[in-house]
């Protein structure tokens, strides 16, 4: 499942992003790429250990968290910490897919799902879509500031030249508690029925009641603690 979440980061929290990444300093891409994925990668990463990477850091760890869909659709057990990356013109991130596992300080995570969250407007920049290599079909992606694309890790994925402009975009990987693509993709399917419900049904009906019962027991079922 890919999917497009917009407003992560919502148009107070803008202004407050765009003047941090103005006191950002960057370093070459390569530093935080694997030994194949260096050979594809033209870009720059932000100095998050400096003041303004973990204010940045902090702020969109906060808007991502507390996204509803984000949450529904993923299941979050862990998330990785926060990259910032700058794609300037001529540059890219060639075909690749990211490790299985990363480490988080002295802990792990299992990568099964990758997000790219857009801090740069659409219309400042020409190229740098996102692409993602599905079974049988090539997804090219372009989101608008603050709106976030959630994707599988085991795609091959990469992002075209920059043709003209600066793309900055926040990156980041989530293991879920329901390790299963279908079965994260099954709950989210019932999660939204049940929003729908809400709407036009008691939250007490005996009908609201089951399908809460049903979506936590396919969690319990699931989930990997």
């Amino acid at each position: 499942m890919i999917l497009t979440i917009s407003d992560i980061v919502d148009k107070e929290l803008q202004p407050r992003i765009s003047s941090l990444l103005e006191k950002q300093s960057w370093r070459d891409g390569k530093v935080t790429a694997g030994v194949v994925a260096k050979k594809v990668k033209r870009n720059q990463q932000a100095d998050m250990s400096s003041a303004a990477g973990r204010k940045i850091a902090k702020e969109l760890m906060v808007a991502i968290s507390a996204n509803s869909v984000l949450q529904a659709a993923s299941r979050p057990r862990k998330i990785s910490n926060l990259m910032i990356s700058r794609t300037g013109e001529a540059n890219y991130y060639g075909p690749h897919v990211d490790n299985a596992i990363m480490k988080i300080g002295d802990d792990r995570l299992r990568t099964d799902l990758s997000f790219t969250l857009f801090l740069s407007p659409a219309d400042a920049y020409e190229g740098g879509e996102l692409i993602i290599h599905a079974a049988g079909a090539t997804q090219s992606l372009k989101g608008d500031q603050g709106d976030l694309i959630l994707y599988p890790t085991s795609n091959i994925h990469e992002v075209s030249p920059v043709t003209a402009g600066e793309r900055i975009v926040c990156v980041g990987w989530i293991e879920s508690l329901v390790a299963d693509a279908s079965q994260r993709e099954l709950l989210f399917d019932l999660e939204n029925l049940r929003v729908s419900l809400r709407t036009t049904m008691s939250t007490q009906s005996a009908e609201m009641i089951t399908l809460d019962k049903v979506i936590a027991n396919l969690v319990r079922q699931w989930a990997v603690t």
